[in-house]
This record gives C-alpha cells, structure tokens and sequence, in this order.
C-alpha cells in the first residue's frame, strides 16, 4: 500500500467513525476538513472504500427507503449506498491512532493525524507532536545549512524564495510549541463560537489542548510547500 494510500484509508476510518455516510459525504468532507485532500477524485475513494469493505471494516448499506430504491432501479439509477464502519473496523481505526512512528511526522500523514487528535489519547498526541516538531527543526537546520552556502550564488527572488520557506517552517515549529505547552499543563481550551472568547475546559484529561493564539494565522498541517 502507497503512503497517499494509507493516509486516505485511516481518514476515511476516521470520519465514518462519527458517523455513517454516502461516498459524496465523504469526498466532501475530505474536501473540506481535511486539507491534505484537497484535490482527489471519486476514481481514488471508491476503490479505498471497496478494499476497506473487504477487509471488513466496513459494510455497505442501502441509504433508500424501500420506495427509493423501486424508482432507482425503474429511472435506471443505482440506490445510494451508506458506509458503516464495523466493530473490527473500530478497533482497527484505534490501533492507527496509536501509532506513533516516523510517517505520522510527515507532511500529509501529520495532518491527517492532526483532524483526529479529539479522539486520540493525549500521551499519543504528545509523542506525535513532539516528533513532528523535531522532523522539522532537523528540516530547519538543513535549509539555513544549505542557504548558507549558496547565498551567494542565488538571485534576489530565489533567496526570498528560500527565506520564505524558512519561515514558514519557523512558524509551525512555535505554533507546535504552543501546543506542546497547552498539553503538558494539560489545558483544554474550546473558542466560543459567538464571541471569539476562549474557556477554560477540564471535564476530560484526553481531548483539547489547544493554545490560545495571538495573532489569527496559525499554519496548515497540510502545508507541504516546504520539502
């Protein structure tokens, strides 16, 4: 199975873990919550679907009502299918959220890992945080090593170029840094919706952890421009 592949199948688990969906739910909730597939098409989420069902951690369902699925089959439509996940499938989803190897550092893994930190432990969302943030000040060194030595060879708009990079990489390390601090002083903060305000949430010692920012960007996970 292909990394890209992978990725795909753990945020798939993920989502139908919240609740069951038809496959144009889905793709648009990858779409829209998950930036890491911002471009993808139902060519790669139908055969991702079919081998999770397969493998039994999912089970297909008709979305229809009886009457439904009759004018369907008569205007030659094919019934909606919902996706459910299985008990197999749930545990599957838990044991990849425990996971805390190298790939879950990486740019795309990381940000799908990311979307699920509500429903991941907070000792596993230390160790994946901390992880990502030493794969990029090992990235951060390599560039300024690497720009220290071309400086001089590089026109102006490709050193802004490389500056750009850096401080792109700079800001998710502080920003990771702000989340590694709120979860150690294990501090649950939830935004209120109507007043941009932040509360103070301790009802549970395994989701939150959310810093409060001080400006309005914070940086994408899914950001990959820098390699």
């Amino acid at each position: 199975m292909s990394r890209r592949a992978g990725i795909l199948e753990f945020a798939v688990l993920g989502l139908l873990r919240e609740s069951p969906m038809h496959g144009y739910e889905l793709r648009k909730r990858l779409n829209t919550s998950l930036g890491v597939f911002r471009a993808f098409s139902y060519g790669t989420l139908y055969p991702c679907l079919k081998t999770l069902v397969a493998n039994g951690w999912l089970i297909e369902e008709s979305g229809s009502t009886p009457e439904d699925a009759l004018t369907a089959t008569l205007a030659g439509r094919r019934a909606k299918i919902v996706y459910r996940l299985t008990a197999e499938g749930k545990d599957h989803f838990e044991e990849l959220l425990a996971q805390t190897g190298p790939d879950a550092y990486e740019d795309e893994h990381f940000a799908a890992r990311f979307a699920f930190f509500g429903q991941t432990s907070r000792d596993v969302r230390m160790r994946v945080l901390e992880g990502r943030r030493s794969r990029l000040e090992e990235r951060l060194e390599k560039m300024r090593a690497s720009l220290a030595r071309t400086r001089e060879r590089l026109d102006d708009y490709t050193l802004e170029l490389q500056r750009h990079g850096m401080e792109s990489v700079e800001r998710e390390v502080r920003w990771l840094n702000e989340l590694i601090e709120s979860e150690r002083a294990g501090r649950d903060i939830k935004t209120s919706a109507s007043d941009g305000s932040a509360q103070q949430d301790n009802t549970s010692g395994e989701t939150g952890g959310l810093p409060r920012h001080r400006d309005s960007t914070r940086p994408d996970p899914s950001d990959d421009t820098v390699t």
